[in-house]
């Protein structure tokens, strides 16, 4: 066995059984050789190494292992390779052949390595693997691990594959302590049940819960989300999203839009507020709903929209309002409902009663009920429960014709309505026209039930079944105060009649300020400066113009082209020790 110590900052051979000069390689040259008990060991400044065979530059103080090579920093970082080179001046290490780099939470492999003990980095551009238990398994072209903070630092065609979903991204910051992941540029998540985008990104890869930024989105069977900020929780199926949030819904052809939004896909639940807006799009006329908060439940064939507080409707030809509303997509029932919190001897509930306008007519109760066709979402029929009430205002005049009773029915024919049947203590005052439109009268009558025939918005003939009392007045003879009947209120200045209108009786927005992500931060050049003088100092004062440093050969070209022009920049001599070995 040979076993020598040299200054303290020189390799040190601690077990080496068989050594022999190689005089063919230069003066100072060692060959060693295990024996059947061990390996070869080195050790220097907290490293140490073992190998079946090494050759020992003593003037360089430079090390070239072969064989079942291991190399040790303390308990904490373990490398094995076929060939490792090492050098004592510039403690750079490269190792080649079947490299596989361990640390108490992941496992790095890779075809070629370089190693930086002062700096504490590894580093490969040739590609590598690295292999987290409850993360997954990462590749990449170009890699760097961070020993002092435990962070891996992946560049270029980087990829992710966990059992429940596959990461794609251009450069991923990770972190082995934690699993935690930090995601730039164009990145995708793709699982069994959903896709997730975003330009910016953290991922927890083991709790799997996720926050995006900047262009995030989320799909899911059926529905699309889309935010300024987005969180994402896999195991229970939950997503979360704040600002200029969009959300749609790809089979039933609508979209959901508002400042905060939750989505449970297994409970096919959808929440959203802050300005909150669903837009049922049809071919020619899209619905728009707003309200405080809309909720959206159930599978995509039989789904229940419902919102609430200050709900309004409005589209072209229809528009509505209402303390809340309630709308089954697989029926197409709609229902405008003031909910019961309200008493009907609050000074404000006639305006909190359900109103719906369609063309020139106004409709109020306490509850109402819109049908449509669920397949050609035409309007079918309309029903008023609890103090029905019809007005329209006279296309000639100041007066209002006005309908009132119990209950009402109505029907509709290309989203007009042209058929109202007004039941029990049904009441009406409208204004008669001849064929000039000249005022005949104004017809005011009492009813058990009233049929009214509309067209072009105008009532053409009106029934009276079992007719209690009645009269037709000329308009001289018909006192101002007689023209309303009793609960009589035009709600004309609250109907929204653009879409800009359903958010004029909302507070100020005040948006969150998302804190999001840092800016990437590249990578700092391995071979930098400080790294490449390193390697100028490591060369022999003795050693001719020409001769190469054995720590520089395995330094790409391209870093040593940079150093050069950068120390030509700087107007530094050129010792040209870095040439490579050929």
């Amino acid at each position: 066995m040979t076993s020598f110590s040299q200054t303290s900052k020189k390799i040190r051979i601690e077990y080496a059984p068989f050594a022999n000069s190689d005089s063919l390689r230069g003066p100072g040259v060692t060959v060693f050789t295990r024996d059947n008990m061990q390996q070869v060991h080195f050790a220097h400044e907290g490293i140490d190494m073992w190998c079946d065979r090494a050759v020992y530059y003593e003037k360089e103080d430079f090390i070239e292992a072969y064989s079942n090579v291991v190399m040790k920093q303390g308990d904490t970082v373990n490398m094995n390779a076929k060939y490792v080179e090492y050098s004592g001046k510039t403690q750079l290490a490269f190792a080649g052949g079947n490299v596989i780099l361990t640390e108490p939470k992941s496992t790095l492999t890779t075809d070629t390595l370089h190693f930086d003990k002062v700096k504490q980095q590894a580093y490969y551009n040739t590609g590598g693997k690295v292999v987290r238990d409850s993360s997954g398994t990462i590749t990449s072209r170009i890699g760097r691990y961070y020993m002092s903070n435990k962070k891996y630092q992946f560049v270029n065609e980087v990829v992710l594959v966990n059992p429940q979903y596959t990461l794609n991204t251009d450069r991923l910051d990770f972190y082995s302590e934690n699993g935690h992941a930090y995601l730039y540029g164009p990145s995708t998540i793709v699982g069994e049940t959903s896709t997730i985008y975003c330009e910016r990104g953290f991922y927890d890869t083991e709790n799997d819960t996720g926050y995006f930024v900047k262009k995030s989105r989320i799909d899911y069977d059926s529905r699309i989300i889309e935010g300024d900020s987005m969180y994402f929780d896999r195991k229970i199926d939950f997503a979360s999203a704040t600002n200029n949030i969009k959300i749609t819904d790809t089979i039933n052809n609508s979209v959901a839009k508002g400042h905060y939004a939750e989505v449970w896909k297994a409970k096919d639940s959808v929440f959203i507020t802050k300005r909150a807006l669903l837009i049922s799009v049809q071919e020619k006329d899209s619905l728009y709903m707003h309200s405080d908060t809309i909720r959206v439940n159930g599978p995509p064939e039989s789904r229940i929209t419902r919102a609430y507080y200050n709900a309004k409707l409005y589209k072209s030809d229809l528009s509505g309002k209402a303390d809340s509303i309630h709308a089954d997509h697989k029926t197409g029932l709609t229902r405008l409902i003031n909910l019961a919190r309200f008493s009907s001897t609050d000074a404000f509930s006639g305006k909190r009663n359900p109103v719906l306008w369609n063309m020139g007519n106004q409709m109020t109760g306490d509850t109402i009920h819109l049908i449509a066709n669920p397949k050609t979402e035409q309007l079918d029929s309309l029903l008023v429960f609890n103090d029905a009430f019809v007005i329209s205002k006279d296309t000639l005049g100041d007066g209002y014709s006005q309908t009132k009773g119990q209950r009402l029915i109505g029907l509709f024919k290309d989203n007009e309505l042209y058929n109202i049947d007004v039941i029990k203590n049904a009441e009406v005052i409208y204004f008669m026209r001849d064929d000039k439109n000249e005022l005949i009268g104004i017809n005011k009558s009492k009813s058990a039930s009233i049929n009214m025939q509309i067209e072009n918005n105008e009532i053409v003939e009106t029934r009276f079944i079992n007719q209690v009392d009645g009269d037709i007045y000329p308009e001289s003879e018909f006192p101002e105060n007689a023209r309303k009947l009793r609960g009589f209120v035009w709600r004309e200045e609250e109907r929204p009649k653009s879409v800009e209108d359903l958010f004029v009786d909302d507070p100020p927005l005040n948006l969150p300020i998302i804190k999001g992500l840092g800016e990437y931060i590249p990578q700092e050049e391995f071979f930098d400066e400080e790294l490449m003088q390193r390697v100028e100092d490591a060369k022999p004062k003795d050693a001719k113009e020409d001769e190469v440093s054995k720590a520089s050969r395995n330094i790409p070209e391209e870093a040593i082209k940079k150093n050069d022009s950068i120390k030509s920049a700087n107007k530094l001599p050129s010792k040209k020790v870095l040439k490579k070995e050929k």
